[in-house]
């Protein structure tokens, strides 16, 4: 088994409250750029579970095999181990993790309450896939990484150095393309957190949930931050907002 990259470790915590917190991280990210926002939780006394998705946190040819379906599958587990010890939850997600967020909530209606930091959130136009399928079928299988996108220099994410495409098309075509359309039928309060200055996921697909979704919506704007903002300069506003958020929606 490849070794594990430092601090990309899955995260189990075991609370004071009644409560639960489900933390998921981005698309070839690992637990470590969330581990700030899964230890706010764990101090305001919430059980935690922050899994680490399949193929990441090792090599990027360990995630070359897996797809949506691989990842979705793991955030209900942790959903699923969570809500064995906790009355009500909320799911926090950033990036990837936040479509998993919207993927869980829309699956789990009885979930509390869902924390979105710059998610992945529109259907991609057809040009930009077929572009992506263009490239597998000429034989590439990865193009340049998207991690680390952080505007403090102090900072890094622990992300792979290369964005596999085939795990990349799964999650525009089976991810959100097939998500999208449910925003609208979701109901529990939502905390949008996005930064004006992403270059990884356009501002716009927060703007476009803020506008699709169904349930009433929280804004802050993260205008300090890049993409990873919950290792960028705005962590400390993600991890109060989170937590006053869960509180008010816990009651």
């Amino acid at each position: 088994m490849t070794a594990l990259i430092p601090g990309a470790e899955p995260w189990s915590h075991t609370g004071t409250s009644a409560h639960g917190a489900l933390v998921l991280h981005g698309f070839t990210g690992n637990p470590g750029s969330m581990r700030g926002l899964a230890e706010a939780f764990a101090a305001a006394g919430y059980h935690v579970e922050m899994p680490l998705l399949p193929g990441h946190g090792t090599t990027v040819d360990d995630m070359l095999p897996t797809r949506w379906a691989d990842w979705v599958a793991a955030a209900e587990a942790a959903y699923q181990t969570l809500a064995a010890r906790t009355d009500r939850m909320v799911v926090a997600g950033l990036s990837m993790g936040g479509a998993l967020t919207l993927r869980i909530g829309a699956d789990h209606p009885e979930v509390a309450g869902l924390v979105c930091v710059n998610p992945a959130t529109q259907p991609q136009p057809a040009e930009m896939l077929e572009m992506l399928q263009g490239m597998i079928d000429g034989g590439t299988e990865v193009m340049p990484a998207i991690g680390s996108d952080i505007a403090d220099p102090d900072a890094h994410e622990s992300a792979y150095d290369a964005t596999p495409l085939r795990p990349l098309l799964s999650l525009m075509v089976d991810g959100l393309a097939t998500l999208a359309p449910e925003y609208q039928g979701m109901r529990q309060p939502l905390l949008l957190l996005n930064s004006p200055q992403d270059h990884v996921v356009e501002p716009a697909a927060a703007e476009f949930l803020a506008q699709q979704y169904g349930g009433p919506v929280q804004r802050v704007s993260l205008d300090r931050s890049y993409h990873v903002a919950t290792q960028d300069y705005d962590k400390e506003l993600i991890f109060e907002s989170a937590v006053s958020f869960a509180q008010r929606v816990f009651g």
